[in-house]
């Protein structure tokens, strides 16, 4: 991959939004709204990994499903940017950007979407039908794609078992016969079927072993090299987004706070709430750890998210202006680097006063 190909805009998020209606009353009514997304600004460029980090309840796997289309967006856009050779099912030739939030959900096929952006569950037992061979499992996709002949389905199924580590053995067996790493591979070799450009890695590897953990990072990491396949991974383990990705966001209460390069963020935050989450990070250095931050409070209901920063209510560091003015997600030294914070410029100096 070239350097102009590594650094094309893949995909172009603005203001997206996805707020679920809070039904009351005898006649069902919609009362009050869960913001779990509210509002977000992301670009995602050809052949990164980006990491997308936080809390449970942040937001952030309701954002990786309303970016693939699981998910209805109630607002915002999405340009979606395919590459200049192309094309959609049946052959049409996709315009120079496609709004894929605009999309009717049942034109999400006709128009080349659906196979060109996937996503990998967090659990792949549940997330595998327990009745379907492996075979028929990985079938199904290319049968939904069209298209395709029954001998080449059959090829096209042995070269994924291929890709993920998997034989032609594994065919005939069912998803309770497998470890939860090999079900997880299924899981990866399904989602990489109808050649994706795009795949949103959902806590991958949360509940596997630490030492099968790894092997599952590699063989992401060797398909995204081998496919030319750009991740979103959604995960709340900050050493793993360190280890795969080379840029990362940090979500808070369905807002982002902070986005940069992996390692400007782990060496140089500048949101309170980053402070904060890698402060929990186990270091071997004990003497030159941070002191934990540990936040006061609980994470305010996304029902009914506070006035001005969403932040400001766990905040050590908010002042007046947070608790009345939300901060827009703006550069701090370049581009390169956004902060969601009205203190972005002293939070290092004001961590340092008070956490050492």
């Amino acid at each position: 991959m070239n350097a102009r190909e590594s650094t094309r805009k893949l995909l172009e998020i603005r203001n997206l939004t996805k707020h679920y209606p809070i039904l009351g009353g005898v006649l069902r009514r919609p009362i009050a709204q869960v913001r779990a997304v509210d509002g977000i600004d992301l670009d995602i460029y050809r052949g990164e990994c980006l990491g997308l980090v936080g809390e449970s309840g942040c937001g952030k796997t309701t954002a990786g499903k309303a970016i693939v289309r699981l998910h209805d967006p109630t607002g915002g856009r999405m340009r979606y940017f395919p590459p200049k050779s192309g094309s959609g099912n049946g052959g049409a030739p996709f315009p120079e950007a496609m709004d894929i939030a605009a999309v009717k959900p049942r034109k999400l096929k006709s128009a080349g979407i659906r196979h060109r952006l996937q996503m990998v569950f967090q659990d792949p037992t549940t997330s595998l039908n327990p009745r379907m061979l492996i075979k028929h499992i990985l079938a199904e996709p290319l049968r939904a794609m069209g298209g395709a002949a029954g001998r080449d389905i059959e090829a096209r199924v042995l070269e994924l078992l291929n890709l993920v580590g998997l034989t032609r053995d594994h065919l005939l067996r069912y998803p309770h016969e497998f470890s939860g790493g090999q079900r997880q591979r299924i899981a990866v070799a399904r989602a990489i079927a109808t050649h994706p450009e795009f795949i949103v890695l959902d806590e991958p590897t949360s509940a596997l072993d630490v030492s099968v953990q790894a092997q599952m990072l590699n063989l992401l990491k060797s398909l995204q090299d081998r496919l030319g396949l750009t991740y979103l991974f959604v995960t709340h383990h900050l050493l793993v987004v360190r280890y795969i990705s080379r840029r990362m966001a940090v979500m808070y209460l369905g807002k982002l706070a902070e986005v940069a390069d992996t390692e400007t963020i782990f060496s140089r935050p500048r949101h309170p709430y980053t402070h904060a989450l890698l402060s929990g990070i186990p270091a071997p250095d004990t003497e030159h750890k941070t002191r934990r931050i540990v936040l006061s409070g609980e994470v305010p209901s996304p029902l009914h998210p506070p006035d001005g920063c969403r932040f400001h209510t766990r905040c050590p560091f908010a002042i007046e202006r947070c608790r009345i003015e939300e901060p827009l997600l703006e550069p701090v030294d370049s581009d390169h680097h956004l902060s969601a914070c009205h203190r972005k410029h002293e939070v290092e100096a004001l961590v340092r006063e008070r956490f050492g």
